[in-house]
């Protein structure tokens, strides 16, 4: 990630602007932290646990589901935007039909966020906890490299679930579960014995 440093603090309303014009990234108390796009894993992953996602609140009109390119006001004065990977809004949260031409200023009650390999872990496991902090009920953080997601819930300890279990919404998605397969693909076979 890289910063980039003004004389004054950027507002949300300047970032949604810088955006339009080709500036992509994010804004932390004021200052632009411009990103550079993922890769074709990270969008891959993303894309397919956001089907996932999307298939299921949707059928049962639970709620929304947002990509990346959705970014979500934080804090004001300085002003914070962050732009989670996947992001669901109950129906309570946000109506069905309703229009928001620019960023949202809800949080959100999941987030999922897919660890590219230029993320130090550090600033993934940060990022969770400041998701819980603004009160996002719910963050996954999917880690491709090692197979598992780090679940994240405010006041109770990370529970990184792996191919040997299932992906759970817990009460904030409730009866959602999927398969790690299902979204980070079949796991790699170890070499069968060569016959002699």
């Amino acid at each position: 990630m890289v910063t980039a440093t003004s004389s004054r603090l950027v507002t949300a309303h300047d970032l949604l602007r810088l955006s339009s014009g080709g500036f992509y990234g994010e804004l932390i108390r004021g200052e632009l932290c411009e990103r550079m796009p993922p890769g074709f894993d990270h969008g891959e992953i993303s894309l397919m646990l956001g089907a996932k996602l999307l298939n299921f609140v949707q059928a049962r009109r639970l709620g929304r589901v947002v990509s990346n390119d959705v970014g979500i006001w934080l804090e004001h004065d300085p002003d914070t935007v962050r732009a989670p990977d996947l992001a669901y809004f109950s129906a309570d949260q946000i109506p069905f039909g309703t229009r928001i031409p620019g960023y949202v200023d809800v949080n959100p009650a999941l987030v999922v966020e897919v660890r590219s390999p230029n993320d130090r872990p550090r600033d993934v496991h940060d990022k969770a906890i400041m998701w819980l902090n603004a009160g996002v009920e719910l963050v996954w953080v999917v880690l491709p490299e090692h197979r598992c997601v780090d679940v994240y819930r405010h006041g109770r300890e990370v529970v990184t679930v792996t191919d040997a279990d299932s992906l759970d919404g817990l009460d904030v998605i409730p009866g959602f579960s999927c398969a790690l397969e299902d979204f980070l693909g079949p796991a790699p076979q170890e070499d069968a014995p060569v016959a002699h």
